[in-house]
């Protein structure tokens, strides 16, 4: 999880080719999926997890803001419970749900910057790559997920949580 914290051109480029990608992905699937209006509501909820890299204890909050309706922006932040430094990172992914018939897979990716107070602090920016189950009932949404990060040096994260809908 640390290194110089500079990503390469090539690694900018797949995040925005990635990011056009899931935006170009069209809403006329809110039909198919029998949402009223078309969007899902925003969500907002709490997550614990372990990350297998760092061999430590997650906890986090994450939101879900729907842009279509199959393609949310998902800010979230983790603190992981590591001794004797301090290791927290902030995440700005996008979701992206494939038509399914029940629509409760989602895949995506995005950055993520990761701060550890060892040597004095150190922030790194990396690429994220998310897929994960999430229920689609309402207003109480558990969920689980992987998150492989790469960059300064590979992580990977699972994390399960719950979200609330927002009205």
């Amino acid at each position: 999880m640390q290194g110089d914290g500079v990503l390469t051109s090539d690694a900018y480029r797949v995040v925005l080719v990635t990011m056009a990608a899931l935006l170009a992905a069209g809403p006329g699937d809110a039909q198919r999926r029998g949402l009223a209006g078309g969007l899902d509501p925003a969500r907002v909820g709490p997550h614990l997890g372990y990350n297998f890299d760092a061999d430590a204890l997650t906890i986090g909050v994450q939101a879900t803001l729907p842009l279509t309706a199959r393609v949310d922006l998902y800010p979230s932040a983790d603190y992981y419970f590591v001794s004797p430094v301090t290791l927290w990172a902030l995440n700005v992914d996008m979701k992206f749900r494939p038509a399914t018939r029940t629509g409760t897979v989602y895949v995506g990716g995005g950055i993520e910057y990761v701060h550890t107070s060892a040597g004095g602090g150190n922030g790194d920016v990396d690429l994220n790559f998310i897929g994960g189950l999430e229920a689609r009932r309402q207003p109480l949404i558990p969920f689980v997920e992987g998150r492989l990060t790469l960059g300064s040096g590979s992580t990977f994260q699972i994390v399960g949580g719950i979200n609330l809908t927002l009205h």
